[in-house]
């Protein structure tokens, strides 16, 4: 084995064991979460140790436009990807031998590029290290798989199952339903298997056809990583048995929403214990400061949690999905939710992030809000008991709401970064300016012959 093959994780060893590595895909995260980069042959690859991307690919919307940014010239500088070896996994849906390789971005003179979304999640952690904590995450992945849909103008349906029936509705947790794409489960599990991707657990979610997978805690730059190369094996799976899987966050009328929970604990550097249990196990003032300060702030990082015009679907009261800030213990009615736990395990959960979210992004986003609490050190609101969905709604109820309390939320620019939510809010106002010149079916229903 060459040098840098020694580098790699054991789960990307084994997979080229007694195999020639023919491919290396050197892939970044864009704004939406999109891989961005480069392929190339491995013996090419093993000749260099650095590579360049312009930084405008974090400037392209998700229609493929381009934004521009007040005040900078527009002359696309390079970027310098340097590989960071611990990502590097297979590709095993790939006809030849390849793997996908994460990369580290910095600028010219080596300072990490600000608007980079990895870089983001990056800076929030290591503000919460700098502090003498270490901020764990335990995301929940929800996603659709559906028919192919080949027509835009066409309503997305659910996928045919093994039975000859499409997939049903208001089947959750049912093992009956999931065997009916069980090709497709069984793809993902040895797809992530190749890959050294450990899935604590499937489900079948409310929708039809909609699917649930739980990840390990961690780390949450790791755990970011997982769910960017989750998304696309996922994709993947779907696209060998005839249909799609979609992580938009309202694909299906009528159906529940996707979102990606997120399960925030903290624990001391130094001691290795939860910052939110006392040692006599009880809830610390810690535990209520991360409370406070993602009720306080939530509503400044909704961009970037429902950062699509069609994330905005999935608020809807009932359909699993919050429509306000409340927290509860066990209760999922409430945006923020204490499951049951020993103090251990002590979290707080994060139900407001759709799957459609960047998951660096989003992860980063949550973990800012907690942090300013932990800083504030102000109490919540008292738990809400009962029913929260007949509470008033208080998030944003569209993108350009959403991007003018970001605008307008100092503190949060500070933790993400004043570069980075600049250059966020200029791609994402471009994309709701173009969807805004779209003409919907419902209007021509509607308004064509009866206004």
């Amino acid at each position: 084995m060459s040098d840098w093959t020694k580098k790699l994780p054991d789960a990307a060893r084994a997979y080229l064991e007694n195999r020639k590595l023919d491919e290396v895909e050197c892939i970044v995260a864009d704004l939406a979460g999109v891989a961005r980069g480069k392929a190339m042959p491995a013996a090419k690859f093993a000749t260099q140790s650095l590579f360049y991307l312009p930084n405008s690919i974090f400037l392209q919307t998700i229609t493929g436009d381009w934004a521009d940014i007040a005040g900078e010239a527009f002359t696309e500088p390079d970027m310098i990807l340097t590989p960071d070896f611990s990502t590097a996994t297979a590709a095993p849906w790939t006809a030849d031998f390849t793997l996908q390789v994460i990369h580290d971005i910095t600028d010219q003179a080596g300072h990490p590029v600000p608007i980079a979304p990895r870089n983001v999640l990056k800076r929030v952690v290591q503000l919460y290290n700098d502090s003498g904590w270490t901020p764990i995450v335990a995301p929940e992945m929800e996603f659709f798989l559906v028919a192919r849909n080949v027509d835009p103008t066409q309503p997305v349906v659910p996928p045919m199952g093994r039975s000859g029936r499409r997939a049903a509705a208001r089947q959750a947790y049912s093992l009956s339903a999931v065997d009916e794409y069980g090709p497709v489960i069984d793809d993902i599990y040895d797809f992530a298997e190749a890959q050294g991707l450990e899935i604590d657990g499937i489900l079948q979610e409310g929708g039809a056809g909609q699917v649930e997978i739980n990840l390990r805690h961690g780390d949450p730059v790791r755990l970011a990583d997982e769910i960017f190369y989750f998304k696309r094996l996922i994709r993947e799976a779907a696209l060998r048995h005839d249909c799609y899987a979609t992580f938009m966050a309202k694909p299906i009328e009528e159906e529940p929403g996707s979102a990606m929970h997120i399960h925030h604990s903290v624990v001391d550097s130094r001691t290795g214990q939860n910052i939110f249990s006392l040692p006599d196990g009880s809830e610390s003032p810690a535990f209520q400061n991360f409370i406070a300060g993602m009720q306080r702030h939530i509503p400044s990082v909704v961009a970037l949690l429902a950062p699509y015009v069609n994330s905005y679907r999935r608020y809807v009261p009932d359909f699993a999905a919050p429509i306000n800030l409340e927290w509860g213990r066990d209760n999922r009615t409430t945006g923020l939710r204490v499951p049951v736990s020993d103090p251990v395990s002590r979290r707080v959960e994060n139900r407001l992030a759709g799957m459609d979210c960047n998951p660096y992004l989003g992860i980063a986003a949550s973990l800012a809000c907690g942090y300013l609490g932990l800083l504030e050190q102000e109490m919540p609101k008292p738990e809400y008991r009962g029913d929260a969905y007949t509470t008033d709604e208080d998030i944003s109820r569209n993108l350009a709401e959403a991007l003018d309390l970001l605008s307008a939320a100092p503190k949060v620019q500070e933790v993400l970064g004043e570069a980075f939510c600049r250059v966020y809010d200029s791609v994402k106002t471009l994309e709701y300016k173009a969807f805004l010149q779209v003409i919907s079916p419902w209007e021509r229903e509607h308004l064509l012959l009866n206004v």
